[in-house]
């Protein structure tokens, strides 16, 4: 028998449905706009940055990135022919490393600015500490939750995730 969501179960999942649809097609309006590029390409390049050699491994990246491998090496590629990064072997590891490029950095710095306000004005201007602080907790909380159903098979086709499956999205 089929168990259905309760008001407040069908009203949490519709707010999230909206914000999963509409955050992600206003950021990358907004660092397209901007800045000339995705928030997911944004975000690979960020991670990047962050790292003190400018390096990770391609596998790491894409863990980090919330990404199946197959959509960051396409990301990658792109990258790579706007020469924000490249590909180079890693030594003593099987695999290859993304490395962001000099050019790669001044591009994050570059879009920064626009990417910080897109986030403040599109959610945390919204929000005061204590809720900030709720939604990371939350955020955190339904991340797990994914991810133990995504061990459990759901969301899963022929084993894979179906966000490895989709094809990838205008990267």
């Amino acid at each position: 028998m089929t168990k259905w969501l309760n008001p407040t179960e069908q009203r949490a999942w519709r707010i999230l449905v909206a914000l999963t649809t509409r955050l992600p097609a206003a950021m990358d309006t907004q660092m397209q706009r901007e800045s000339g590029v995705t928030h997911f390409e944004y975000f690979v390049l960020e991670l990047l940055a962050a790292e003190p050699e400018r390096r990770l491994q391609l596998s790491e990246l894409a863990s980090r990135a919330n990404a199946s491998l197959s959509r960051l090496s396409h990301v990658v590629t792109k990258l790579e022919r706007l020469g924000w990064a490249k590909r180079e072997v890693s030594t003593g590891r099987r695999g290859a490393d993304a490395v962001l490029t000099e050019t790669g950095y001044l591009k994050v710095q570059q879009a920064t600015p626009g990417y910080l306000e897109a986030v403040r004005g599109l959610i945390l201007d919204g929000l005061d500490e204590q809720q900030t602080e709720q939604l990371a907790e939350l955020g955190a909380a339904m991340v797990a939750q994914l991810d133990v159903g995504l061990t459990r098979g759901l969301g899963r086709t022929n084993g894979r995730s179906t966000t490895e499956d989709a094809a990838p999205a205008s990267e």
